[in-house]
């Protein structure tokens, strides 16, 4: 049985990969549970590998964190509509995506993202992250005490890891508690972008018809939150438009949600296949903010990104052509040991951690701070209250079918 997804090749379930490609071998069910040896395989083997459709995959630290700040290499929506249509089969269907998405900042270059990122750091400051600190702290104690009061195991992605940063991001943008659920509903179909083009459309649409709403009524009855904050910026220098407004409120409400969901996740999963770490971060929970840190670099939510080449450019001896496609595999930099001492050990006092896992340069996550103030508070309280916490008599763990994103189905625990 094969099916096709964003890396743009056949995806064979149980066989082997073709041995001439290594891009393809990304796509089997060995590489969904760990991609890390095939990672080691590609930077040792090609580095710079092109696979046969014409993608171009990057895999050394060095070369990702450069390509990052080149803009010879675009995140424009236009271009990258453009290089997946061109593509053809169900890439060219994608595309359909990344056009309909809209002129976010995430999907512009200069001079048009730093323009709209400046508007929304205005609104996004780290005062008001960590001001979310203790209210964070509350719905994670809440969260786990509906789990552990349901009984002596639960889903950690169901109970806590899921929901926490929904709650979250509903109380910095005012979104209603009675809506949450629809809004949570798109989150999940956004999450789950390429399974059907179709259905994301029409989410998209619904979700955008909702923001519209919310814009309009906080126009009429500003509040303390981040959309009524943004709404104010439109009277003021380099003012957003309203179609900017609205795409600006669409991806920050909604971009970190499934990182930080499965931060969490991947995170506690390591300490528990870590006993020796889970154990220090115990005797000394001070560790947590440099213990968040490995846990995002040692398995890394966004395993790759993409840019489209503007301009054609040279990467480790190989010509990158305009209009091309390349992928930059932010997991297998996170395990370079030209850059990482002992990188598939996890230290969670590691020094020098310039992990690439929000990215770097002009398009470092903006949301970042807030899904690792939230993964502190969260692993950290789940390692203090749950002493016995450890993984639960389960089928082996499934990961979620993108070779782009590192996800976990379910992640059964008990205490």
């Amino acid at each position: 049985m094969t099916s096709t997804d964003t890396l743009g090749g056949a995806r064979d379930t149980a066989g082997p990969a073709r041995p001439d490609d290594l891009a393809a071998a990304l796509l089997t069910s060995g590489a969904r549970r760990d991609p890390y040896p095939l990672y080691a395989r590609m930077r040792s083997e090609d580095p710079v590998h092109r696979s046969p459709q014409g993608i171009w995959y990057l895999t050394r630290y060095a070369d990702v964190e450069a390509a990052l700040g080149d803009l010879r290499l675009s995140n424009d929506r236009d271009r990258m509509t453009r290089a997946y249509s061109a593509l053809g089969g169900d890439l060219k269907a994608f595309s359909r995506l990344t056009d309909r998405l809209g002129r976010v900042m995430t999907n512009t270059d200069p001079p048009d993202h730093a323009r709209l990122r400046k508007l929304a750091n205005r609104a996004f400051t780290a005062r008001r992250v960590e001001a979310l600190r203790d209210g964070v702290q509350r719905i994670v104690d809440r969260l786990i005490d509906e789990a552990v009061a349901a009984g002596p195991s639960m889903d950690l992605i169901e109970a806590v890891a899921s929901p926490l940063p929904m709650s979250v991001v509903c109380e910095l943008f005012g979104i209603p508690e009675e809506d949450r659920p629809q809004v949570k509903s798109w989150f999940r179909r956004f999450g789950r972008l390429s399974e059907d083009i179709d259905k994301s459309e029409a989410a998209i649409d619904q979700y955008e018809e909702y923001l519209s709403g919310l814009i309009r009524q906080r126009r009429r009855e500003p509040g303390d939150d981040l959309i009524s904050a943004l709404v104010a910026t439109q009277t003021q220098d380099d003012r957003l438009t309203d179609s900017e407004l609205l795409s600006t409120c669409f991806v920050l409400i909604t971009a970190g949600d499934e990182t930080t969901t499965h931060l969490i996740g991947n995170g506690t999963l390591a300490l528990l296949r870590h006993p020796d770490q889970l154990a220090r971060l115990r005797a000394d929970p001070g560790l947590i903010r440099g213990a968040v840190e490995e846990l995002a670099r040692y398995d890394t939510v966004t395993q790759a990104i993409v840019r489209v080449v503007a301009q054609d450019l040279e990467i480790g001896g190989r010509t990158l052509r305009e209009g091309e496609l390349v992928y930059l595999f932010l997991g297998a930099t996170n395990r370079d040991p030209e850059r990482f001492e002992d990188p598939d050990r996890l230290d969670l006092s590691r020094p020098g951690n310039r992990h690439l896992s929000f990215g770097h340069g002009p398009h470092f996550c903006l949301g970042g701070p807030l899904a690792k103030l939230q993964a502190e508070v969260a692993v950290g309280t789940l390692v203090r209250r749950l002493p016995e916490l450890r993984l639960a008599d389960a089928p082996a763990l499934d990961w979620r079918d993108n070779p782009l994103q590192r996800r976990l189905t379910a992640l059964p625990l008990a205490y």
